[in-house]
């Protein structure tokens, strides 16, 4: 059997954003895999210019990526108590696509943040965006990195042995969802 495809969906678009580095270790974790990054570098949402002109062609990819996946993490920052507009806008964007990519998909939904909750808050609020597409979201262990700045050691990879925990277990869980 082929290795699972696995798309990873960072909320932030920064190159060293710690949520693109908790992804990296979600995928580590995951196991064999073909892994794919979206890419949420999207227009904004404007339904004037969708009339016009279509779904953009990147929007398309987008939907075809998480078409194609066999399983999708997701990570988001919290900015001011939300995820991030790019994730959000993103959501909108595919939920304007043929048909719908996300339904009984299994997804699993984690965050870093600066602040000392990890983005709790955030990862709710993006649990209930995600739930009129009707994945099958991965409800736990929760992987909420607080104090995202400090969370890595040099080469990349979670410092604290509860992070690491939570995320091999949901991983676990969305390796048996994509396989089962």
């Amino acid at each position: 059997m082929a290795d699972p495809v696995l798309l990873i969906v960072s909320g932030s678009l920064r190159r060293e954003a710690t949520n693109r580095k908790l992804l990296a270790e979600a995928a580590r974790v995951f196991g064999a895999a073909d892994v794919t990054e979206a890419d949420l570098n999207l227009p904004l949402y404007d339904g004037d210019a969708e009339a016009e002109a279509g779904i953009p062609a990147a929007v398309q990819a987008l939907a075809d990526q998480i078409s194609a996946a066999d399983a999708v993490a997701i990570s988001t920052p919290e900015y001011n108590k939300a995820p991030s507009g790019v994730l959000k806008n993103a959501l909108d964007w595919v939920s304007r696509t043929e048909g719908n990519p996300w339904a009984d998909k299994p997804v699993a939904v984690m965050s870093a943040a600066a602040g000392r909750a990890g983005g709790e808050q955030a990862q709710a609020l993006l649990r209930g965006f995600l739930v009129p597409f009707q994945p099958r979201l991965i409800t736990g262990p929760q992987v909420h990195l607080a104090g995202s700045g400090q969370a890595f050691d040099e080469a990349g990879r979670l410092a604290n042995d509860r992070y690491e925990t939570a995320l091999v277990g949901l991983m676990q869980k969305l390796r048996a969802e994509a396989l089962g």
